[in-house]
Order: structure tokens, then sequence, then C-alpha cells
């Protein structure tokens, strides 16, 4: 797949959340890891100024994820 068409899908993360989960679902949704979007985001809040309007922007445009269905049981019911 391409990075694109990860970026289709792209939703906030619950299990990756630190504020909005912005960052954690674009970590699972590109190569990059959440932790480098964080970090870019701090850097482009610092020197831009600019990070926070964008992060609040993602924040409230991005679904939320989808609940995974749980796993199914191997054992089998008697």
């Amino acid at each position: 797949m391409s990075f694109w068409s990860n970026l289709r899908n792209l939703s906030k993360s619950k299990s990756d959340c630190v504020i909005g989960g912005v960052c954690g679902g674009l970590g699972a949704h590109s190569p990059i890891p959440a932790w480098m979007w964080r970090a870019a985001f701090l850097v482009a809040l610092l020197v831009f100024g600019t990070g926070g309007l964008v992060y609040i922007i993602l924040w409230i445009a991005l679904p939320e994820e989808k609940p995974q269905p749980p796993p199914a049981a191997d054992t089998p019911a008697t």
C-alpha cells in the first residue's frame, strides 16, 4: 500500500492517545511513528506557532477509530 492510500483511512487512535489521539492515528496509518508526529507538532508550535492550530483542526476533523471486533474464541463450545 502506498502512503496516500493509508491516509484515506485515517482516524484518531484510542489506544495511542496522549491528548486527542491525532498523532497516534497518524502513526498507525503512516510509516512515521507517533512520537515523531508529536515532535513535529511540538516543533511547529514552538517555531512557527501553527502546530497547535493544525493539531486542533485535525482533532475536530478526524473521525474516531472504529472499534475492533473481539477475537474469535479458539475453544469449541460444549
